[in-house]
């Protein structure tokens, strides 16, 4: 027999043969939501391939976006004007006495600070949250819901060592409404993404869902003749929805399509560091340079 031959037939009994597994000698300890605890400790997972957006993002659409949302300012600014309160604060009889500024609410009136390369509007999160009305009668009817979540988004409590995450939430509700929802009852799930999962997440949403969304306009924008001095307009918060067939369009949902029990809807906000006076504007400047297209009612 030849050596070439000897070693074939070495490695056929060396793959034929079976051996008992090992003894578990020491049980992994749990914590306590029941989950095992690994023996290694500190066990941080790191990015294991560049981000493709976030790349864009430094490299192209941030200078960009300097560029067209710079506001130059001549001379020294002038200072803010003093709130004047409609009842004297120092008047004993007004002491405990409800006393909104003169004017209304100056929340959309709060101008918008100097533009610098160090405040240059980004991306803070993506939040995506879901509401399901079964689950009032069933909290059991949101398991479906959790695991679309985090399949998705691929975000675990305290995942890959970042004590930064913290998964899907279960979203509880906070007042009466109708007589049908109470405090404290579950009614839905959310999660959210920060750093290379967040790009990645849109990433996924530009490529595979949004063009495959039969006809989808973009995210409506309000009318030209609103006014941008609301609450909604300062915040910096871009927001729009997806209907349930668009869940079924995610690579991570469409390989295993029947093991969920329906599609759910979803709402889909992109959170910036845009604030004060067109920080909407600003924040759909950047959500654009994604890719995400826009209409205007």
């Amino acid at each position: 027999m030849s050596a070439a031959a000897a070693r074939v037939s070495h490695s056929a009994q060396a793959i034929r043969s079976f051996r008992k597994p090992p003894k578990i000698r020491k049980f992994l300890k749990r914590d306590e939501n029941g989950l095992p605890v690994p023996h290694v400790r500190n066990l941080i997972v790191r990015d294991t391939h560049p981000c493709r957006l976030m790349d864009h993002y430094h490299t192209a659409l941030q200078d960009t976006l300097m560029y067209m949302t710079y506001n130059h300012e001549s001379g020294t600014p002038s200072s803010p004007r003093q709130i004047r309160l409609t009842y004297d604060p120092n008047d004993p009889y007004t002491k405990n006495r409800y006393n909104p500024p003169v004017g209304g609410s100056q929340a959309g009136k709060k101008p918008a600070p100097p533009t610098t390369s160090q405040n240059i509007v980004h991306l803070e999160k993506i939040v995506i949250h879901s509401m399901m009305k079964e689950a009032l009668t069933n909290r059991s009817n949101l398991l479906g819901l959790i695991a679309a979540f985090r399949a998705m988004s691929g975000e675990t409590e305290s995942g890959g060592g970042r004590p930064s995450s913290s998964g899907v939430q279960i979203v509880k509700g906070k007042k009466n409404v109708g007589g049908w929802m109470r405090p404290g009852i579950p009614i839905g799930a959310k999660v959210e993404l920060k750093g290379p999962k967040m790009y990645d997440f849109l990433n996924t949403l530009v490529e595979f869902v949004l063009p495959r969304i039969r006809e989808f306009p973009g995210i409506v924008m309000p009318p030209a003749s609103s006014t941008m001095k609301s609450p909604s307009g300062v915040a910096g918060v871009v927001s729009f929805g997806l209907p349930p067939e668009a869940m079924g369009y995610f690579p991570q949902i469409e390989v295993n399509l029947d093991s969920y029990p329906k599609p759910y809807g979803m709402h889909i906000h992109f959170v910036t560091n845009a604030v004060g006076l067109g920080a909407q504007n600003r924040a759909r400047a950047l959500v654009s340079g994604f890719q995400i297209p826009f209409a205007r009612k």
